[in-house]
């Protein structure tokens, strides 16, 4: 039987995609592979082998899946943070940088709302005078409840907004136009009572738009945004359209729809579980005393690493039958947890979730260093076949662009004078 296609010299014919690893036999099968998976320095990518992906959570299941490289898998597992994926060359500067990148939930609007000056607080309203730089990012969040005469409309009932530095811009109940009939209240926690005196729904819509225009003209917002704001958010369609309000796609950080953060399917994940997974993570004191003692050799230490995960397990197990407050106590003693939406929602939590969201992935150092050694205005579909085949591997990796507008990018405009 003949194996020819195992060969060393037919392997050394084929044609490797730069980028993701993968060959083919002809060069018009990676012209038309470099073509649909819109390759880009912007793509998430293994800090060790370089190998890209779609989305951050394939990068995972590269680095610690079932299916995981074995050589990128105990780097990472060393080296690596399990939140950003950064590598770094000691287990010193990891712990250094683990201190800043695993994040806590904020403190309750309720709490973290400053009685200043510069504020003006009428009928559990919370207006500040924002006075940051153009170009900069507005995160907004709402509370809904149920109106319309079979309880589906979704009527906007609360709403935030923060600046980039986690300060309340805007803060406000809303009055629907619509009759409620339900409020929801285990998820908003509203009563008739908050929404008696509330701001009408077309008052609080302009005050908004004020915000993120930030004195700019609708055309200039329209054409390259000029000094307009940002709007960050997660399924900012849905709040948007329950604020009967418009803005530029242009404008818009959606984390519900930025293709990094979705699931390998391009569907969107929850953004109780992007806080989760991506700012803060449970981490059990057991384990990382486990990690440690496997760390050194020996059948002593092997056992005792067994007996320590069973304890884990049961402990596991029973986690649910302790009442509220030794559970509480325990929590805080064993685990770091950065958790939203657990009970009552609070829109300035949600606000504080999605911008530190924007602000970890539109700060990645190594996109903008590459933005200049790749093409991301051309395409490969401006040249012609003959063109195409004419070009190495690198050079055809070169002229492919991404299909989605990276939040990196809005760090280099920020930066540039």
């Amino acid at each position: 039987m003949d194996t020819g296609s195992d060969h060393p010299e037919t392997l050394a014919r084929r044609h490797k995609c730069p980028a993701c690893f993968k060959q083919f036999k002809r060069k018009e099968h990676l012209i038309e592979h470099l073509k649909v998976s819109y390759h880009s320095v912007h793509q998430p990518k293994c800090g060790v082998c370089q190998k890209h992906c779609k989305t951050y959570e394939s990068l995972h299941e590269h680095l610690t899946g079932p299916l995981r490289k074995a050589c990128c898998s105990k780097i990472f597992s060393d080296l690596g943070c399990s939140l950003c994926f950064k590598i770094f060359d000691n287990p010193n500067s990891l712990t250094k940088h683990k201190e800043g990148c695993c994040l806590s939930a904020p403190a309750p609007s309720g709490i973290a709302m400053p009685c200043a000056e510069s504020q003006e607080k009428l009928s559990g309203v919370v207006v500040k005078n924002h006075t940051g730089r153009g170009h900069g990012a507005v995160a907004m969040d709402c509370e809904m409840v149920s109106g319309g005469d079979n309880g589906s409309l979704n009527l906007c009932a609360r709403v935030c907004l923060i600046d980039e530095d986690e300060n309340i811009i805007f803060h406000t109940h809303v009055r629907p136009q619509f009759p409620i009939t339900n409020y929801r209240y285990d998820v908003t926690g509203l009563t008739e009572e908050h929404l008696k005196d509330a701001m009408a729904l077309n008052e609080v819509r302009d005050k908004i738009l004020q915000i993120l225009y930030n004195g700019e003209s609708v055309e200039k917002l329209r054409l390259d945004g000029g000094k307009a704001r940002l709007l960050v958010g997660h399924d900012l369609e849905h709040d948007l359209d329950c604020l009967r309000m418009n803005y530029p796609e242009h404008m818009l950080r959606d984390t519900a729809k930025y293709f990094p953060l979705m699931k390998t399917n391009l569907v969107s994940h929850s953004l109780k579980y992007l806080t989760r997974t991506y700012l803060g993570q449970v981490t059990s004191v057991l384990v990382l005393f486990c990690k440690l003692i496997l760390s050194n050799t020996g059948k002593l230490a092997i056992l005792l690493a067994i007996i320590i995960i069973i304890l884990d397990r049961i402990c596991n197990l029973f986690w649910g039958l302790w009442n509220y407050q030794a559970h509480k106590i325990i929590d805080q003693a064993f685990v770091h947890r950065y958790d939203i939406q657990s009970g009552v929602h609070d829109p300035y939590e949600d606000c504080v979730a999605v911008m530190r969201l924007y602000k970890r992935f539109s700060c990645q150092l190594d996109h903008v260093e590459e933005i200049g050694t790749q093409n991301i205005t051309g395409g490969l579909e401006s040249y012609m076949s003959k063109e195409l085949m004419k070009m190495s591997p690198s050079e055809l990796y070169a002229m492919s662009r991404s299909n989605y507008r990276c939040w990196c990018l809005d760090s280099r405009k920020i930066m540039q004078p």
